[in-house]
């Protein structure tokens, strides 16, 4: 063995390939989106429009619940709502508290790990960081746990915050370079934070507060010091990445607890940098821009919806850009090297929380729609039009796709957020150069709780679920239905796709089971 070789030992022996980032995501997926850009879309296409109709189950896999507590299986964190990892034929998933690696040919169980007993708010769990031969797993009480891929013996834990105060942990850590990003999540008047570890050791290398320091930039869109220290803010879920400008994109939270309206004549109070989409540096944690998608937030508007990357034409020039379907019912899109706002736009009509668009692309509030002793009827109710729910880009039509609901909340100081209406659901396309809705598929079903995410592919499928069970293939141009089949259960997570010795595969969770299909051996 020459000494090149040698040296480059330690990188051929890991399981995951650092270039694997960079790439369009195949027979490895090794981030929550399946890379850096948030897209979610896949270049396979063994499985396409033509004979997507003869998919059929490969495998299915129920997870072990007879290990669990009663309490956990009752408690809905423990659905699937992952989205897994996959890296050298071994797919890598959680539930709040528990870590399984799983055959991505089979089904089968590798292995499972189980963390102790906790009284934290076991919301959900989104998946794992990977770095090497090591998982990244944070805790629904706040630690973050390193885990050997090969047999998920722990490595460390390092505590991020204190469950004692509310934290609670769902990110899916992502690893850029030699940083492990992640955020605790809260509901109470605490400040909000992100920060990076070391995936060698845990170390703390940089933290970054949401509301700013007194005296810092963006203090002055708070009232006094004491409410900026309460913010909240929280940056619950995983951001994206372009290794060009060394830029980190994530979404935060709204602020707590609800702030009154400005009276006339008095300064603003927009309280950043909550419900804001951010570019940090990862090396640093030093803000470099931010674009805040919902001023003054009273109606839990957390604006950390997935930032989608992407290269495209825009008013008759190449751009770098950023696109979020936000929570709020509006669609934003920015350049992402310097947060310049392009394009604001209304894509679920029933929203009618503000008065318009400034000239930076915010909408302006209307805080005759914040809560009222007499009442008053708002949409999109709390949960938002969208939610935590994957999107997904086709870069061939230019269309952001996204899973959203028609909702409205009669609002009041004693029944904040209650909602008025039932909910209709819908998946819809969204052309991004114009902002414009182009097309929708009604879902079907008004139960309030669709948390299915989306994945399209370069076969010409859009690929999703519903409440009811329904997990479909839909033409990416239409939204007409190609292919469905029921699951008995609700549809819990965004499905992925990849191909292992040249068969395709697709994989969606529905509650607390796997399904996996593919074409007959004949159809390939």
């Amino acid at each position: 063995m020459s000494l090149h070789q040698y040296l480059l030992l330690p990188i051929l022996l890991q399981l995951l390939d650092p270039s694997s980032f960079h790439k369009p995501p195949t027979d490895t997926w090794p981030t929550y989106n399946g890379d850096y850009s948030g897209q979610r879309h896949s270049i396979l296409k063994q499985i396409d429009a033509a004979n997507v109709h003869t998919l059929g189950l490969a495998w299915t896999h129920r997870v072990a619940m007879s290990r669990m507590s009663y309490a956990q299986q009752a408690d809905e964190g423990h659905r699937l709502k992952a989205t897994p990892l996959l890296v050298k034929g071994v797919l890598y998933f959680t539930t709040t508290d528990n870590v399984w690696a799983m055959d991505a040919r089979s089904g089968r169980e590798i292995w499972h790990w189980s963390w102790p007993n906790n009284r934290a708010i076991h919301v959900a769990n989104h998946g794992l960081g990977m770095y090497g031969n090591w998982l990244y797993y944070m805790t629904p009480d706040c630690w973050l746990v390193s885990l050997r891929a090969q047999d998920g013996s722990e490595r460390w834990r390092v505590q991020i915050a204190d469950v004692k105060q509310d934290f609670f942990g769902s990110i899916a850590p992502l690893v850029i370079g030699n940083h492990v990003i992640v955020a605790p999540g809260n509901n109470d008047d605490i400040r909000a934070f992100m920060e990076s570890r070391d995936p060698e050791t845990g170390a703390l290398q940089w933290k970054w507060w949401v509301t700013p320091d007194p005296g810092q930039p963006g203090s002055e869109t708070w009232t006094d010091a004491e409410t900026m220290a309460k913010g909240g803010g929280f940056p619950w879920l995983s951001g994206t990445y372009d290794p060009e400008l060394n830029l980190y994109y994530a979404g935060t939270g709204n602020g707590v607890p609800p702030r009154r309206a400005p009276h006339p004549n008095e300064k603003g109070e927009d309280s950043l940098y909550t419900a804001s989409i951010v570019a940090l540096n990862p090396d640093t944690g030093k803000l470099v821009w931010h674009f805040q998608a919902t001023p003054h937030d009273n109606h839990d508007w957390d604006a950390t919806q997935t930032p989608i990357l992407f290269d495209g034409d825009f008013g008759g020039k190449k751009r770098k850009l950023l696109a979020q379907v936000s929570r709020n019912g509006y669609f934003f899109l920015l350049d992402r090297r310097t947060g310049e706002h392009l394009l604001t736009t209304k894509y679920m009509p029933e929203t009618n929380w503000a008065k318009g668009i400034d000239k930076y692309g915010h909408p302006i509030p209307n805080y005759l729609k914040d809560a009222r002793p007499e009442g008053t009827l708002a949409s999109p109710y709390a949960l938002g039009a969208t939610n935590w729910w994957s999107p997904t880009y086709d870069p061939k039509r230019g269309f952001i796709f996204v899973n959203a609901s028609r909702t409205f909340a009669f609002l009041t100081p004693a029944g904040y957020g209650r909602l008025a209406y039932p909910v209709q659901y819908v998946t819809m396309a969204i052309d991004y150069t114009t902002g414009k809705v182009v097309w929708t598929h009604e879902l079907g079903d008004k139960s309030g709780n669709l948390i299915s995410g989306l994945l399209s592919t370069e076969g010409d499928l859009l690929l999703g679920g519903d409440t009811s069970g329904n997990f479909l293939a839909m033409d990416p141009a239409t939204g007409k239905t190609l292919w469905h089949t029921n699951l008995d259960e609700f549809v819990t997570n965004a499905p992925i796709t990849y191909e292992l010795d040249g068969r395709q595969y697709v994989l969606v969770a529905a509650k607390d089971a796997w399904f996996a299909f593919t074409l007959p051996k004949e159809e390939k």
